[in-house]
């Protein structure tokens, strides 16, 4: 019995035996499998890595931009209609709001009136200087006729003076001559101090005609003013875009500068990119990027760099930093980069102002031969 026993678990020894076999041979597969795998995707990574990843900088410290525009009215008022709802769309010109224009309308009816009276002014000053020509030459005229008479006067006086005075004729005939030489001569005078008062009177008119045009032109500013004060009655959308931020409510009484809304250009968005200093060795414009939006998951978009700041952002803090002074301790500083977004329109729709990317800039033209030169010069 004894001899029984004994072989019986010798028996499952070695069955057991035999079936561990092909499991460690199972294992030993999948290990190698698994090994073989791994090192596949360690040579892909590296060689994408050496070919690829090592050229591109990446960062996210990057946000949506869009240059929007603060619509503000030019008067003061009170506002009498809101003519856009909130994140409405909106073409560049479009009616936003109206002002009260009752007041400027009431200046712009009295700027026309001393217009229309300041040309009168003009009208009549020119026809009084067309008298002045008329009594000018009515003087000269008469100057004329005292000259004629003169020399009639003088004439008679040297022919009847020798006869006088061999006694052929009265010596008052010839009295009488020398006094209507005399008259003849004072009305010369007469005549020629017309003529010049006259032409004085002209320069009198003419200058009275340019104030008055000077005058003229005042109240035609003063019209033009108050047109433009009815016009501003009225904002307008300097461009297109997406209403927001909107404050302005009916009967609100505003000042010159206050802020009634905003316009956001979501068609022209771009992507502000801030990198740091010792990832734009190699960046230069032109180069093409990647952008992973977060709101968008799933979706990268593609973009390419337009520009550099002329300068780090600290350059522009409200207070920017002074290393000249106390205990220095070197922070890494960031430069910011534009870069154009390229999406379709039904993308495009979906990006706002504001919005966190994360981009990769591929700067593998860089470095590939004579383009470092080229693009640091086109980036200076």
């Amino acid at each position: 019995m004894s001899t029984t026993i004994d072989a019986r678990p010798r028996e499952n020894t070695q069955q057991e035996a035999g079936a561990n076999g092909p499991r460690r041979a199972r294992r030993r597969g999948w290990l190698i499998a698994l090994l073989i795998v791994a090192l596949v995707v360690g040579i892909v990574w590296l060689v994408h890595w050496w070919t690829v990843g090592r050229f591109v900088e990446s960062t996210d410290d990057a946000y949506l931009q869009a240059d929007s525009v603060t619509v503000a009215p030019k008067i003061s008022g009170y506002v009498t209609e809101v003519l856009v709802r909130d994140n409405e769309n909106v073409a560049a010109g479009a009616p936003l709001a109206r002002l009260d224009s009752r007041q400027y309308e009431a200046s712009l009816a009295q700027a026309q009136a001393t217009v229309d009276a300041r040309e009168a002014d003009l009208a009549r000053a020119q026809a009084d200087l067309r008298q002045q020509q008329a009594a000018v030459a009515q003087a000269q005229a008469q100057e004329q006729v005292g000259s004629v008479a003169l020399r009639h006067a003088q004439d008679d006086v040297s022919r009847y003076a020798p006869l006088a005075a061999t006694g052929a004729e009265t010596s008052e005939r010839l009295a009488s001559l020398v006094s209507t030489r005399d008259q003849a001569r004072a009305t010369l005078a007469a005549n020629a101090a017309a003529v010049r008062s006259a032409q004085t009177q002209i320069d009198a008119t003419t200058a009275q005609i340019a104030q008055a045009r000077a005058q003229l032109e005042a109240a035609r500013a003063s019209l033009q003013q108050a047109q433009l004060d009815v016009h501003d009655t009225t904002l307008y959308s300097p461009i297109a875009g997406r209403i927001g931020d909107r404050s302005v409510r009916i009967g609100q009484y505003v000042q010159p500068g206050t802020r009634l809304l905003t316009v956001v250009p979501v068609q022209s968005i771009y992507l502000e990119a801030n990198f740091k200093e010792t990832q734009i060795g190699h960046m230069f414009p032109g180069q093409p990027a990647t952008l992973h939006i977060d709101a968008l998951r799933g979706v990268d978009l593609h973009g390419v760099v337009d520009s550099f700041a002329p300068g780090t952002g600290a350059q522009f803090a409200l207070l920017p930093p002074e290393n000249a002074t106390g205990n220095f301790t070197k922070i890494v500083q960031r430069v910011p980069v534009r870069i154009r977004v390229d999406a379709d329109p039904q993308t495009r729709s979906l990006l706002l102002p504001g919005l966190s990317v994360t981009v990769d800039v591929d700067t593998r033209s860089a470095h590939a031969g004579g383009r470092q030169s080229s693009g640091g010069a086109s980036r200076g």
